[in-house]
């Protein structure tokens, strides 16, 4: 009979075996943001609803995600637990010991924003003085389903068309949905070339809500 230590490394290989795969891991990135039906969650991921279905059981039999009905549909949410934590951890060594990801971020989200980011604590500090302007350019369920307080919702998509309604003479701080979305370093560096003060969030929303900062909600279809 294998030893009780053995028997306790068998049990974390199945769960680092359940996070090998780059697909879950997004999906990880999308149900963290908040609960999302199956359907919504593979338009997301670019995957067929069957194959998205598919890794979201494999992420709950592992304690990753949990699933309740809502009539005809499966939606899923984050469970609770160091998820954000652990991935934050394998995001930090994978930078440091991966050449393969040190040169993906150094080539292609550096290239679009240099500049130190904003960390959480700075930003907190910010919205308890009042002196925070904050952009959130995720798309618009996103945001309903939890943002952080006062924030204004432009998405990507939509914040050529709108920004005369962010101020010039002060600094934004935008996000998105987590240290490698994409959204965010194109904002700011679309903001900055068109002569906003800009810089982005150290991570997204989950990280923020997970160290315990406030969070507002929206009704659906309201900013």
């Amino acid at each position: 009979m294998a030893s009780a230590k053995i028997q306790i490394f068998e049990q974390f290989a199945e769960l680092a075996r359940v996070l090998g795969h780059a697909h879950r891991l997004e999906l990880i990135e999308y149900v963290s943001q908040g609960e999302r039906s199956v359907e919504r969650l593979a338009q997301l991921t670019g995957l067929s609803v069957a194959n998205a279905s598919q890794h979201l059981q494999q992420l709950r039999r592992g304690g990753f995600v949990q699933s309740r009905r809502d009539g005809k549909r499966v939606l899923y949410r984050l469970a609770d637990g160091p998820i954000l934590s652990l991935l934050s951890a394998l995001r930090s060594y994978a930078e440091r010991n991966r050449a393969e990801v040190g040169k993906i971020v150094s080539d292609y989200f550096h290239r679009l924003d240099e500049l130190e980011p904003i960390s959480r604590k700075e930003l907190a500090r910010r919205l308890k003085a009042g002196t925070a302007v904050v952009l959130d350019v995720r798309p618009e369920d996103e945001f309903a389903l939890g943002h952080v307080p006062g924030a204004l919702n432009i998405p990507m998509d939509k914040l050529k068309r709108r920004l005369a309604e962010l101020p010039k003479d002060r600094e934004i701080v935008a996000y998105c949905r987590g240290a490698y979305c994409v959204l965010s370093f194109e904002a700011v560096a679309l903001l900055r070339k068109q002569g906003f003060l800009v810089r982005r969030l150290e991570d997204g929303l989950p990280e923020w809500k997970a160290a315990g900062h406030a969070m507002e909600t929206s009704p659906p279809g309201q900013p």
